[in-house]
């Protein structure tokens, strides 16, 4: 099993995501678009495609000329049946790339937060392995709309669209499932001002102490259960090898 990972900005890395990777024996393939690493051409040498947050939206061609390419990458691995995961940033590129429209500033969202499955999700192989209503941790200003024949698969109160699937694996996920206490704690220590800007009365160890534990449960359950996804694809793939 080979995964493409695709970093957007510093720090934030596969977390929870790669644990369950690790644990499935997975060879991962991190490429650190922003910084200029070169993206493949297409999915054949891969079986699944992970692709991180971002401080940039995910209309930012100008600053990150990488995105286009990424777009149709991650249209390769989805139309091909490979399992894909966007979270965050991921996430609203994953709805761009396939006809969602982008709404820049219209959902922000910081700190652990209630997020509530569909009535699809609790049936999807993904979202259905934790609980109707669960934390996770949030931190982004824009959202999108959903893309034509995506199934909308968890909701909260600030943005409408969560998670979402397109086709057999294809993931969308706006919260940060992947980024447990450990994370969370970095992401606080090493942006103080825009921590400040979202919540300037945001404690950490508080927060931690209320919330972090069931966030990382549930955070590893929803990466096991993705991972889950790839096999198939990779039985497949040597079956008509």
């Amino acid at each position: 099993m080979r995964v493409l990972i695709v970093q957007n900005f510093d720090n934030t890395g596969p977390g929870q995501v790669e644990t369950a990777l690790v644990e499935a024996g997975a060879e991962l393939d991190l490429r650190q678009a922003y910084r200029g690493d070169a993206l493949p051409a297409n999915a054949a040498g891969h079986d699944a495609m992970l692709v991180l947050g971002g401080a940039q939206s995910a209309l930012d061609d100008d600053d990150h000329p990488y995105l286009p390419p990424l777009l149709s990458l991650i249209r390769d691995f989805a139309d091909s049946g490979r399992s894909v995961l966007g979270i965050c940033l991921g996430c609203q590129l994953l709805a761009r790339a396939y006809g969602g429209k982008n709404l820049l500033g219209a959902a922000p969202e910081f700190g652990w937060r209630g997020v509530t499955r569909t009535r699809e999700g609790a049936a999807d192989p993904m979202l259905g392995a934790v609980p109707d209503a669960f934390t996770s941790f949030q931190w982004h200003d824009d959202t999108f709309t959903l893309p034509p024949g995506a199934v909308r698969l968890a909701t909260s109160p600030a943005a409408e669209n969560q998670a979402f699937r397109l086709g057999r694996a294809a993931y969308g996920i706006q919260f940060h499932f992947e980024a447990d206490r450990s994370i969370v704690r970095q992401w606080t220590s090493m942006y103080p001002e825009r921590v400040a800007e979202r919540d300037p009365s945001w404690r950490y160890d508080v927060e931690a102490a209320a919330h972090g534990a069931a966030a990382d449960a549930t955070g590893l359950t929803l990466a096991r259960a993705w991972v889950a996804t790839i096999p198939q694809r990779a039985a497949a793939l040597q079956a008509t090898a």
